[in-house]
């Protein structure tokens, strides 16, 4: 089993991260998965999180107890989630946005400029699939055809292929910086 938190602030689609992740996990990478989700009181620009639970087998308890992998979008998020991580976890970043504290021994650490990204590709709003895609890379929980086979319906129509390109994006900054820490 395997636990996972989005984290950022509400509008940048950490929502998402999670249904777009268990979709593709559950409906066509052969998994079973759990999400829920948590925010503020404000809809826009509070911290807010979502988790998933992934499993090879039927999940019996849909809420994560101690995440082994947290995706902080937002020193906020970042600032209270991070003490939740497993001391052997996986810690994904944007690079711009969050500013870490002395990472704990065992625990790896990865950063994109997601929302740099995001921005040179005309919209801020897809960082969150640029993060999807590095995600993606770094924890090869599934392939890249099979989030991306998630995406129609997640996303607007209009939007979808700005997303995929969003996703490559991502996808291909983490698999370059998986070689780079060999």
């Amino acid at each position: 089993m395997t636990e996972i938190r989005f984290s950022g602030f509400g509008g940048q689609g950490i929502i998402r991260c999670a249904l777009i992740a268990g979709k593709a996990l559950s409906l066509y990478g052969d998994k079973f998965a759990t999400m829920n989700q948590s925010f503020g009181p404000e809809a826009r620009g509070s911290a807010c999180s979502s988790q998933l639970v992934v499993a090879d087998e039927r999940v019996l308890y849909p809420y994560i107890t101690r995440p082994e992998i947290l995706v902080s979008m937002s020193q906020e998020a970042y600032d209270k989630y991070e003490p939740e991580l497993r001391e052997d976890g996986l810690l994904i970043t944007d690079q711009d946005l969050v500013k870490p504290k002395a990472i704990r021994d065992q625990i790896k650490h990865y950063s994109v400029p997601s929302t740099r990204f995001a921005e040179k590709l005309g919209n801020r709003i897809i960082a969150n699939l640029v993060m999807m895609g590095f995600f993606t890379a770094i924890t090869k929980i599934t392939t890249p055809e099979v989030m991306k086979k998630a995406l129609p319906g997640l996303v607007p129509d209009r939007f979808l292929e700005l997303n995929k390109k969003a996703f490559d994006q991502g996808y291909e900054y983490g698999l370059k910086t998986l070689e780079e820490k060999k």
